[in-house]
């Protein structure tokens, strides 16, 4: 029996992790004709192409409490993380499985965090997590830390096309139209209740990025992590690297493609952006 387990869901687009026992529970995307599992086999850029095409009703899946049972697997502590519980079913199906298990294994704790986010900010999260156990912290101190941390951390977003949230209901047609219209760009945040909230419309990839630059100074990025999710546009992550290690020349910043359920919503040439704040 393992003493300590990460699990997260695959908003977290992870995989494994290096140090530690890891396990994700997919999420699924669902059309009319196809369903797409976020695992391992998923071919994430056929997805995203077969998607802009679509014109049809999109649906998500979280996992179901019996997913989320397996991905605990067999530990006596298991860190979950998921997916924000304002856009997903993902966090209260967990809390479920919580209770399950540790009805089962007595003695066993579960310790499910709703991140009231998505991609590269619930990856900060499990590195938070990763560091506090490598470091020997007890469970009860673990937790304690990561709800804390979350407060220092936030995350940032530009879209090219929001036509995925609109087919699935998350946001209005009218709203949805907006990106892409003229070239325009849609830059925006998680709120402190796990919502999309849009900030600024962008004439141009260019300065999207530079408005993103903009509101991670005003939101107190100075020397901290930053990860870059992107969907099919790496030169638009790299470019957005250059910008802020010209701005900020402490940060630390890793690159890294979407999966399966953050290429869904960010769609072709959308950036999500986890930064820790000063």
């Amino acid at each position: 029996m393992e003493k300590f387990k990460i699990v997260a869901d695959s908003a977290a687009d992870l995989l494994s992790l290096e140090n530690l026992p890891f396990s994700a529970a997919p999420l699924k995307i669902i059309t009319a004709n196809r369903e797409y599992v976020d695992d391992k086999d998923l071919d994430v850029d056929e997805m995203v192409e077969n998607l802009l095409s679509y014109k049809g009703k999109i649906t998500s899946s979280c996992p179901n409490p019996a997913d989320w049972i397996k991905a605990f697997g067999d530990a006596e502590h298991i860190f979950c993380v998921t997916i924000t519980g304002t856009l997903s079913g993902s966090y209260n199906a967990a809390l479920i499985a919580k209770d399950m298990y540790e009805q089962a294994h007595p003695g066993r704790r579960v310790f499910v965090f709703n991140t009231l986010s998505a991609g590269p900010e619930i990856v900060l999260m499990i590195e938070k997590i990763s560091e506090l156990i490598l470091a020997g912290k007890e469970f009860d101190e673990i937790c304690t830390a990561v709800a804390d941390y979350s407060k220092s951390t936030g995350l940032l977003f530009m879209l090219e096309s929001m036509k995925n949230f609109a087919n699935s209901g998350r946001v209005s047609p009218l709203v949805a139209n907006a990106a892409g219209l003229l070239g325009i760009r849609i830059v925006g945040k998680a709120s402190d209740i796990g919502n999309l909230h849009p900030l600024d419309k962008c004439r141009g990839q260019k300065k999207a990025l530079h408005a993103i630059v903009a509101h991670l100074k005003e939101l107190g990025l100075k020397c901290g992590k930053v990860r870059i999710a992107h969907c099919l546009n790496e030169s638009a992550a790299q470019s957005l690297k250059e910008l802020l290690l010209a701005e900020f020349s402490k940060v630390e910043i890793q690159i890294y493609r979407c999966r399966g359920l953050c290429s869904f919503y960010a769609e072709r040439g959308g950036l999500l952006v986890g930064f820790e704040k000063a």
